[in-house]
């Protein structure tokens, strides 16, 4: 797709300082393209086609008209004689529009404590960021749909997860993370039994604002409204029930940071979360980040990351370590609950490519494929308490 401008971040990590303050493609048919108006010859049938109607039965002799042997009858059963068989499929790709996305956002940024929707020209509203740039609301935080992947193999019927990919700045679902970053196209070749939720958050804008995802229990919401979704684009809308107790796995590329942590903070999961997956993405929120490390040792921890980052990266590291927190730097073994991994990506490794090429190509692939090999971060949690059900 030919991008009509070119991204003030393109092929560079946006400012540090910015993210850490910011804390469609339709179809050409139309309608009667599409449902073209039925002809008369196409509603009502010929003569030939039409039934015959049926000529009174000859009359036996005497007079008597001939009857025929009573048809035994048959009852009804409510159970159905034929189990549901989910027809053949390939991965299934889908934009849905959800009520419980990041935006259109009517509250308030949790860090100021004042509405989000911070000046008005007319009849249009809009969000004056950090950084003094405004971006409106009909153009920038209009957009509910999210991105949802179900690979062709995916088998509700086996130990499964949900992943929550948060794009960054400059993006868009079509445009960026489905046709440049590849994301759903990462976990169909994984091979592990993982679907995708990806919002649309700030459309093609420098701004991480999490919207919804600001809100206690926003990230719940959002994964209870998207299981009947899933389970459509599935097949079997008995699925849903499955979907809806599905363990997740949070994925945050650069200004995806915000929702986030947030989600991890305030989204009402739980140890519903099993892992967490951050692409050059510590621009601020470590202590959200910190405390679900500290507080979730069922769970995962990887933090892949240039020079962009890497002072936050650091901090972030003395904090963990500060509470006894032992600390990887390499991905060669499975991931395992307790697991926290920082990895430093060599010189040349761009932060505009990061989704695709970090220390290996491909890094959400790996890091499913890692975690796979851990049964116990892909089996359904019990409702225990957790800070994040705060």
């Amino acid at each position: 797709m030919p991008l009509s401008f070119v991204l003030v971040q393109c092929g560079k990590a946006p400012s540090a300082g910015m993210l850490a303050a910011n804390a469609h493609a339709s179809s050409g048919d139309t309608f009667e393209d599409r449902f073209p108006t039925p002809t008369f010859k196409e509603r009502f049938p010929t003569t030939s086609e039409s039934l015959v109607p049926r000529q009174p039965a000859a009359s036996a002799p005497g007079g008597r008209t001939a009857r025929s042997a009573p048809a035994p009858y048959r009852v009804a059963s409510l159970a159905p004689t034929v189990p549901y068989q989910r027809p053949p499929r390939e991965d299934q790709t889908m934009l849905v529009g959800l009520k419980s996305s990041a935006f259109p956002y009517l509250g308030t940024n949790p860090r100021t404590d004042e509405p989000f929707l911070n000046i008005s020209k007319g009849d249009r509203r809009g969000h004056r960021s950090y950084g003094g740039r405004v971006y409106w609301q009909d153009q920038t935080y209009n957009d509910n749909r999210v991105l949802m992947h179900v690979p062709e193999n995916f088998d509700v019927r086996k130990p499964g997860v949900i992943v929550v990919f948060f794009h960054g700045n400059g993006a868009t679902l079509e445009r960026d993370v489905r046709d440049r970053q590849l994301v759903p196209q990462q976990i169909s070749e994984s091979g592990v039994n993982a679907v995708l939720l990806a919002p649309q958050l700030a459309v093609d804008a420098a701004d991480s604002s999490a919207g919804k995802f600001w809100q206690p229990g926003g990230l719940k919401r959002f994964v209870n409204e998207s299981a009947d979704h899933l389970a459509r684009l599935y097949g079997d809308p008995r699925a849903a029930r499955a979907f809806a107790d599905m363990p997740v796995i949070i994925v945050g590329y650069s200004g995806g940071f915000m929702p986030a942590a947030w989600s991890l903070e305030v989204g009402g999961l739980g140890n519903r979360v099993r892992g967490v997956f951050l692409l050059d993405a510590v621009y601020g929120e470590l202590d959200k980040f910190a405390s679900w490390i500290v507080s979730n040792r069922s769970g995962f921890f990887v933090s892949a990351y240039t020079r962009s980052t890497r002072r936050h990266e650091h901090e972030l590291m003395a904090m963990l370590k500060e509470k006894g927190i032992a600390i990887s730097d390499d991905m060669d073994g499975p991931l395992r609950p307790g697991s926290v991994v920082f990895l430093e990506t060599p010189e040349g490794v761009t932060h505009r490519d990061y989704v695709t090429r970090a220390w290996t190509e491909n890094p959400v692939k790996d890091v499913l494929v890692k975690m796979a090999a851990t049964p116990a971060l892909t089996r359904v949690a019990t409702n225990s308490p957790s800070h994040a059900d705060r």
